[in-house]
Parts: structure tokens; sequence; C-alpha cells
């Protein structure tokens, strides 16, 4: 396949600078790409790859004015440069068409027009699967679950009983939502198990990755707002709140009745107590133990997590510990040189 840079400046809404009819017949990374290839640059931090790379154009901010070779410049690198990805490599996935022979069907299953269901999936009595909706190999979906349009499920999820799910989700292999939450109360030295009735509802355009486990609420609901992305390998407990448009990375971990506002980001590894609320806007860096509430438009880091400026000053006071200690090592060692010659005296 082969484009010209105008037609590829015009499929995504950007402004050539440079040559307009440098032909691109690929698409690479910024490292990895080579002549007749198109890349991007979405961070500033690696601008100095732009002398590097020999890709013949490069899809850039607006706020990039030159380079050695042609550009086009957009609002979005990432998003641009994914669409012309879609448009010269596109997807050869082809996932299940129809029921499959080995699926199992309990009593009272309602199947929108176009559902399919991968071999030896089991629906369970009183689900409902909405229109267009897939649902791969070897998913185990529960009793009375609900599950929107458009939604993607892929091998081996289990989807436990009344667990409602929206429209365009998608679920990765391996993830499991609405198992019991770990709810136990110690009588005489031993945990008894606390009932956990509630449900999970997964609202729309949520995106789930492999292995992550969203428990069900004791009573109520835990909730994953809408347009919520999580990464691999993340625990949500029970009772949950997460906002719309939050992203959640992997082995995060969310105590439960936590409450986290719209548009929060939980970096890689943080970890949240129980019964805390943070607002809207709210970013927890990469291992920060959360141990209190935060209020809304806060950058916290560390553990325990703290403002990020603060966080900065403590981290620096703790680099020069070893350097305070030689300090500290000779004052004593003058201090004692002179109670020794004040004995002398």
């Amino acid at each position: 396949m082969r484009m010209t840079l105008k037609e590829i400046a015009e499929l995504v809404g950007g402004e050539v600078v440079g040559d307009a009819g440098t032909e691109i017949n690929g698409v690479s990374g910024i490292k990895e790409a080579k002549k007749g290839d198109i890349t991007f640059l979405a961070n500033s931090k690696y601008s100095p790859l732009l002398d590097e790379t020999q890709a013949s154009a490069v899809i850039v901010s607006k706020e990039v004015r030159s380079c050695p070779r042609p550009l086009v410049r957009t609002d979005n690198p990432s998003l641009s440069f994914a669409k012309v990805v879609a448009l010269f490599s596109p997807s050869q996935v082809k996932h299940p068409q129809g029921i499959h022979p080995s699926v199992v069907l309990g009593k009272d299953v309602k199947l929108g027009k176009g559902v399919s269901l991968g071999a030896y999936t089991v629906v369970e009595e009183g689900v409902s699967v909405g229109d267009n909706t897939t649902i791969y190999p070897s998913c185990y979906i529960g009793h009375n679950a609900k599950i929107g349009k458009d939604t993607l499920i892929y091998p081996h999820v289990s989807v436990r009983e009344a667990v409602d799910i929206g429209s365009r989700v998608v679920i990765h292999s391996g993830s499991v939502i609405g198992s019991d939450g770990f709810g136990f109360a110690s009588v005489q030295g031993l945990h008894q198990r606390i009932p956990q009735i509630g449900i999970v509802v997964i609202e729309d355009d949520v995106e789930i990755g492999a292995n992550v486990t969203i428990d069900r609420a004791r009573f109520e609901k835990t909730v994953i707002g809408k347009g919520t992305k999580i990464d691999n390998l993340v625990q949500i407990a029970h009772n949950v709140v997460v906002g719309e448009n939050s992203i959640i990375v992997a082995q995060a971990g969310i105590s439960g009745s936590t409450v986290i506002g719209k548009n929060v980001i939980l970096a890689g590894q943080s970890g949240l107590v129980g019964h805390i609320t943070l607002g809207d806007n709210v970013v927890v860096m990469a291992q920060s133990g959360v141990s209190k509430s935060i209020p809304a438009n806060t950058y916290v880091w560390g553990y325990p997590a703290k403002e990020q400026s603060q966080a900065k000053k403590v981290n620096a006071c703790v680099q020069r510990l070893p350097h305070l200690y030689e300090i500290v090592e000779g004052l004593k060692k003058k201090i004692q040189a002179l109670e020794e010659q004040l004995k002398k005296k």
C-alpha cells in the first residue's frame, strides 16, 4: 500500500510541513523506522530522535516547527498514528462467529442479534446478552448476568452471577468479574466468611485488562464508571466506586469501599487503603501508598503518599542522609576532641 503525505494528512486532519508528495508505504516506531515508513513523536523528551530516525516522515504535535524530514503536525500524534497504523496494518484477528455447538445455554437466556459464543462457553440461567456481543471460548457467564451491545469478552473470563456489564466493553483473558469480596469476621480465633450479596456494575466503554479481579459488593454495588480503562493484574475490592474516564495501571490495588472520582490516574503498583475518597483529576504516581483521602486536582507520590512537591523535598532529604551522617560523625569527633582539651586544663 502506498499513500502520499498529503493523503495521510487529510486522513488525520493534520498539516504537512515539507514535501507533501512524499510516498509512504509502511509504519514503524521512531527508532526502528526506515525509508518509506512514517512514524510519530508524542513526547517532547524524545525530540532528539527526530534528527536520528530514518523514517521518511513523522507525525508530531503542533508545537514542533521543523525537522530534517517532512512532518504531519496534529493535535494528537498518538491518535493520528493509530489511524495510520489501522490503515496500513489492518487487524488480522478473526473473532468467533455464531454459536458454537459445544456452548452450554441455561434456561431463559436472551441473546440479541449477531451474538457470537465460542466453544465450551457456559451461559447460565437468566442471562441476557446484547446485540453483536462476542464471547470467546471457555468463558463462564453466571446466573442473571447482563451484558450489553457490542461487547467483547476474550477467553477464560468469568462473569459471576448478577453482574451488569454495559455496551462496548472489552474484557481481556483471565479476568474475574464479581468474585466474592474479601470479608471475614474473627470469632474465637477463627475467620468466618461474611456473605457478599451485592453486584458489580461495569458501565459503557470500559476496557478491562488481563487477569483483573473486581469483587462484588457486600450489599449494593461495586461500580466501574463509563470510559474507564484498567490495565492487567489490577485488584478492585468490594464496594469500590471508580468514576468515569479513569486510568488504573498494572498491579494497582484498591481496598474496599474506596470512592475514586472522574479522570483519576492510578499509576503502576499504587495501593489504596479502604474507606477513603480521591477527588476528580487526582494522579497517584507509581508505587505510592495512599492512606488517606486526597482532594481533587492533586498529584501524590511516595509511601505514605504525599503531595508531589512535598514528597520530592522529603526524598531529596533522604538522599542526603549519607552525607549528613558523615557531617554528624565529624562533629562528634570534634566535640570529643574539645571535651578532652577542656579536661586537660
